[in-house]
């Protein structure tokens, strides 16, 4: 793209079951926490996957404005992550959004433009509030005890707030981030699984280079730790239901014998914006975003191309669009969610592209220690990833000392290792729907 703009990383903020806020959990992957657990948002005793990743305990009044207070009784868990995340990032990147200045965390006036200032996030299938909603069902009931639709119209729905809907709706969580923060420019919700997040980092590292904003907030969170969630992947053979009694060794990225990944909630914000915005105001920077690419399959919508030819795609396109080769890379960051299909086609993506040179660097996973959170999945490799290259460290991957006889990664098994990163790659690919994408960053050079 001729005369497009640089843009570098100048805010992480996270909600990972190992940690919350970057610093939490960048110390947890060094530490070797496993934020994996049995499941305790509720009764799973009846469920075959009974291990979940949960997030430690945190409160919303400390993200959001006393005057926003109200407007959680219509934000989903979800909605909750992504705010309390928005708050981390724009903390983290020392922005004086609306939301700090109100909180009286901040002095003197805002230093970004909400013209400005937009936000693309990744979004999951949120899950209604079934206690809520059980609540309203059972005063529909006929004197036979049938559920009745004219009962429920009449009764059932009054007991039921009128802004209901607007708990679940997958655009309320950029809704909510970008009225709390007071984002103004180009605004965008991505539902695509567990490539949402990257297709969001993606997207707006396109809009603050084309020109149409100079600061995003992007990324996605999301919540599976409810009921539906658990049973619809466990009833489509994603979840691993045979370590209940070992949580901590539940998901296996790229391992023998992996039989399923583990469903979690959480995910993460950052903060992206041009360079000249970001040296106007004295920023911190952690790295540059270099490139970016995204594919689609279409081999099928919910099983992964065999040789792993779309994630080859993206990632190839990725480092074009970087403008380096695979010797260029230092550090390699892959999805591995610990499914056998999904992992074995990753990993021929990989070796594909980076041929002799992957055995060679250092690689990445979180998986083994947070699990899977849809939407906010990617981010928490991107995340990891940034403060990897930021730190020149990279720490232990959980799970991954036993790999697949295809599995060419080189991942640290022990105490974390010191290591030069120029450049990063992060790959991400949905379970179903078929959409993969890549992420470039490299180390910030004037």
């Amino acid at each position: 793209m001729a005369g497009k703009r640089r843009v570098v990383i100048t805010g992480l903020g996270v909600a990972a079951p190992v940690g919350l806020g970057i610093e939490s959990f960048w110390d947890g992957l060094l530490e070797r926490r496993c934020g994996l657990r049995g499941i305790e948002a509720f009764d799973a005793s009846g469920l075959a996957s009974r291990v979940g990743g949960e997030l430690p305990e945190f409160q919303l009044g400390d993200s959001i404005p006393k005057t926003y207070r109200k407007s959680a009784k219509v934000m989903a868990r979800d909605i909750v992550i992504a705010v309390v995340c928005a708050y981390h990032a724009v903390r983290d990147a020392g922005l004086r959004t609306k939301c700090i200045i109100e909180r009286g965390e901040a002095d003197g006036p805002s230093n970004v433009d909400s013209t400005r200032f937009g936000a693309n996030i990744g979004s999951g299938l949120i899950c209604a509030d079934l206690q809520e909603l059980a609540g309203a069902l059972a005063t529909s009931v006929d004197e036979d005890g049938a559920f009745s639709l004219a009962r429920w119209g009449v009764e059932g729905m009054n007991n039921l707030t009128p802004l209901w809907l607007l708990k679940f709706l997958p655009n309320m969580l950029a809704c909510h981030v970008t009225i709390v923060h007071d984002c103004q420019a180009p605004s965008n919700t991505i539902t695509c699984g567990e490539a949402s997040s990257h297709l969001a980092i993606g997207e707006a590292f396109r809009t603050i280079a084309r020109g149409a904003a100079d600061v995003c907030i992007c990324g996605g969170a999301e919540s599976k730790m409810n009921p539906m969630a658990v049973a619809r992947a466990m009833l489509l053979g994603r979840l691993n239901t045979k370590s209940n009694d070992d949580p901590k060794g539940a998901c296996r990225p790229f391992g023998a014998g992996r039989c399923g990944t583990v469903a979690a909630e959480g995910g993460g914000l950052t903060i992206i914006e041009s360079l000249d915005h970001a040296r106007a105001r004295g920023a911190r920077i952690y790295a540059e975003v270099a490139g970016f690419a995204s594919t689609s399959n279409r081999y099928s919508w919910s099983r992964p191309d065999p040789q792993g030819r779309p994630i080859a795609l993206a990632l190839g396109r990725a480092l074009s669009d970087a403008g380096i080769v695979s010797g260029d890379v230092s550090l390699a960051v892959p999805d591995g969610l610990g499914l056998d299909e999904h992992d074995a086609a990753e990993a021929r993506a990989w070796k594909s592209v980076l041929g002799e040179h992957l055995p060679r660097i250092p690689a990445l996973s979180t998986r083994g220690a947070n699990g899977n959170c849809g939407a906010g999945a990617g981010v928490l490799e991107f995340s990891a990833m940034t403060m990897a290259l930021h730190r020149n460290t990279v720490p232990a991957s959980l799970n991954t000392d036993r790999l697949d006889a295809e599995c060419a990664f080189r991942f640290v098994q022990a105490d974390p290792i010191d290591s030069a990163i120029d450049y990063a790659v992060s790959t991400s690919s949905a379970l179903a729907g078929g959409q993969s994408s890549a992420l470039v960053i490299r180390r910030f050079k004037e």
